[in-house]
């Protein structure tokens, strides 16, 4: 006996040590990738001088949102009702240039926006900054429906189309174009810049945080199992649908991107329902919490810093990942595909955000003194303390599952379906940049896609906190360089408007509705 329980611990420490060495391995990757990245992360979500917590990226793309929607005059109102006969395909001619339909590059744009965010951090907004927050997400999301515009607008007026049906497009394309067009230096070395960001963010949070998602939450249902086998059913399912391109892409998320927001949505809509006595005073508090704060952490200004980082964080206005889906249209009018985009912000964050919100007003898992009517706060005084001490995806869960105890499964599959549907949206982003600086052909196409799917396993299967850190900063990166060229290309963009504009009240844009 004592003999084999030699070999039984040798054999079991065999085991440990390469687990043990592997995870110090990983610790000291992390360590070396934080310092080196570190001083970039913190420059792009470094606070505004004064303040504690609002980065001054979010006020960057908030500040555009706002001029783009007073110098196009309100366009995302003005125009609504012709972006939703657009979708419907009522002006699509079959004859135009292009890969996608207008719906289709709308659910495709939605599928690398619609994600974790939705449902995890409108929990952490409304957790920090109460649901007043709710109420400044609402308007940053409809002032981001004004950059989707622009950006979309541009993606299709300066994509490269080609002789065999397939087009590629994007702020890269429209940055160089378009800067050369108005006479403007540095447009290539912007390009080039936009392209290596929107590589790098595809990479981590456009995949590797999302393979990561999913396996946790999977096994927060089957019970615990390695990463790397999550990771590799994911690759397999991911390479199936992007190796065949756009195309496949949009075939899949045309059906996916309505399946997975009639399931989250719906599941909102019977709580909501269910608790339909509580709806009036849950906007009330999203009203009186928006102005007051009710106590919360900031006040005021805290829930108004938490919507707003939120929307922006959410639906990637003036972030330019929309523009390359979007440039894949049948269109030969651009301003048409801009029309068409600015329903994402409206869906991705008035509706859907809005909804998870909701959901976690009226189930009550954030608590209020019922002296005063204030939210209480947790023990560190930094956010609001709620029944269980969830956070994050938890209250969410816990928020759907106070009505209807098995709606936390649903959640579940609604987290991997947001996952699967960002990944393969992000693996065109990405392999638009790349084929950007590497060139147009298979090889390199398909080098950028297996690569993609590789990067899925490690995602699953590593804890790799400061890469994602890193990447998420990469795709915010993103924006600093499109916003600046869009100041400057945003009079194109205008032009294409007031021609447009005058030619449907003529009557010269004809419907092809039947």
């Amino acid at each position: 006996m004592k003999t084999l329980k030699t070999l039984t611990a040798a054999t079991l420490a065999s085991l440990v040590a390469p687990a043990a060495y592997a995870e110090g391995i990983d610790a000291k990757v992390n360590e070396a990738f934080a310092a080196a990245t570190g001083p970039f992360v913190s420059f792009i979500f470094a606070p505004l001088p004064g303040t504690t917590s609002f980065p001054w990226i979010v006020l960057w793309l908030v500040v555009a949102a706002s001029v783009f929607t007073v110098y196009f005059g309100a366009v995302q109102f003005r125009f609504f009702s012709h972006a939703i006969r657009l979708v419907k395909g009522d002006y699509s001619d079959p004859n135009d240039a292009g890969e996608v339909s207008h719906f289709q590059a709308l659910t495709t744009a939605l599928s690398g926006t619609v994600g974790l965010g939705n449902i995890a951090g409108v929990a952490v907004a409304v957790g920090i900054g109460g649901p007043g927050a709710t109420f400044w997400m609402i308007l940053a999301g409809l002032l981001g429906m004004a950059s989707k515009f622009t950006e979309c607008t541009l993606g299709v007026k300066y994509r490269n189309e080609y002789e065999d049906g397939t087009v590629s497009g994007g702020p890269m394309y429209y940055i160089s174009k378009g800067f050369r067009e108005l006479g403007l230096p540095g447009g290539k070395a912007l390009a080039v810049l936009f392209s290596i960001f929107c590589i790098l963010g595809a990479f981590g949070g456009g995949n590797m945080f999302q393979a990561n998602q999913a396996h946790a939450q999977i096994t927060g249902i089957v019970g615990d199992y390695p990463g790397w086998i999550t990771g590799v059913i994911f690759a397999g399912i991911v390479f199936a649908v992007i190796v065949g391109g756009i195309k496949s892409i949009a075939n899949v998320t045309e059906k996916i991107v309505p399946l997975m927001g009639i399931l989250y949505v719906g599941a909102a809509l019977i709580i909501l329902i269910v608790n339909y006595d509580k709806i009036g005073w849950a906007f009330g508090q999203i009203f009186a919490g928006a102005f007051t704060g009710l106590g919360v952490a900031g006040g005021m200004v805290g829930a108004l810093i938490q919507g707003f980082k939120r929307a922006a964080f959410s639906n990637e206005a003036g972030v330019g990942s929309a523009a390359i889906a979007h440039s894949a249209v049948k269109t030969k009018e651009p301003i048409t595909e801009g029309f068409v985009s600015l329903l994402e912000p409206l869906i991705d964050t008035v509706v859907i955000c809005t909804m998870t919100a909701l959901v976690i007003v009226i189930s009550q898992q954030l608590m209020i003194d019922e002296a005063t009517g204030q939210y209480m706060l947790n023990e560190a005084g930094s956010a609001i303390a709620t029944i269980d001490g969830n956070t994050g995806v938890a209250l969410t869960s816990a928020a759907f599952g106070s009505s209807i105890s098995w709606f936390p499964y649903v959640l579940a599959i609604a987290v991997i379906l947001f996952a699967f549907s960002t990944m393969i949206s992000w693996s065109y982003y990405g392999l638009k940049a790349w084929t950007y600086l590497f060139g147009e052909g298979k090889l390199p196409e398909l080098v950028f896609k297996l690569l993609f799917c590789v990067f899925i396993v490690i995602g699953a299967a590593a804890s790799l906190g400061p890469v994602i850190d890193f990447s998420d900063a990469a795709i915010f990166a993103m924006a600093v360089v499109n916003i600046f060229a869009l100041y400057f290309l945003m009079k194109l963009v205008r032009k294409e408007l007031n021609s447009y504009a005058t030619r449907l009240e003529s009557g010269e844009i004809k419907s092809f509705a039947h």
